[in-house]
């Protein structure tokens, strides 16, 4: 049974389960929710995701919510190289750079996308005061990322796994519908954030 995700492609955290998919190879069927129309709060959908909010998968029977635990999980099923398996060191490496992201990194970036963005598209009013203090905050983050990639290559080390790629689906929004430089202004954040978006998986979902 090919894997279902319940989705819409709009969405960062459904591009972020579909973009892991391509990375891994693995066919799925993308089964869109429409937020216009309610699905997402409507019991068939609340079953599986309570929250009301998406993606959520199904695999073979096997339903899970939060695109970080599906790309883990996904991730550790096929055997990749997108986490460092079986190093305890490597892995702890990787999970600090993944925590990083979670709690240093999305809370500013996808306030600000969804404040400057997203509002807009709802026909919301954006919080201006809430908006700046968000982008001013991301910005001094993303400077402690600038010294830290000096070192090494990608965030856990040389090489690429996913604690780089969860940062791609809001860090692109910023990028490319708000014209955000904090990531691409500095030499290293650059190196790394041109590299990660140049990668083949990101290019297959990013317009779907």
């Amino acid at each position: 049974m090919v894997l279902k995700i319940y989705g819409f492609p709009q969405s960062a955290c459904t591009k972020r389960v579909m973009m892991v998919c391509k990375e891994l190879n693995l066919p799925y069927e993308l089964v869109k929710v429409d937020p216009q129309a309610g699905d997402h709060k409507k019991p068939a959908h609340l079953e599986h995701q309570p929250f009301g909010l998406v993606p959520y998968i199904d695999d073979d029977g096997f339903f899970l919510f939060e695109s970080r635990a599906i790309a883990r999980y996904l991730v550790v099923k096929h055997s990749s190289p997108l986490m460092p398996l079986g190093d305890l060191k490597k892995m702890a490496i990787f999970e600090q750079a993944s925590s990083v992201e979670q709690s240093e990194f999305d809370p500013y970036a996808a306030g600000y996308a969804k404040e400057k963005f997203i509002k807009p598209l709802m026909g919301l009013s954006t919080n201006e005061e809430a908006a700046e203090f968000l982008k001013g905050t991301l910005e001094s983050k993303l400077k402690v990322y600038e010294k830290g990639l000096g070192l090494h290559k990608y965030l856990a080390g040389d090489e690429i796994t996913l604690a780089d790629l969860f940062h791609i689906p809001y860090g692109a929004m910023l990028t490319n519908e708000l014209k955000f430089t904090g990531l691409t202004e500095t030499p290293n954040l650059a190196r790394w954030w041109n590299d990660i978006t140049s990668r083949p998986s990101w290019k297959a979902v990013q317009g779907a």
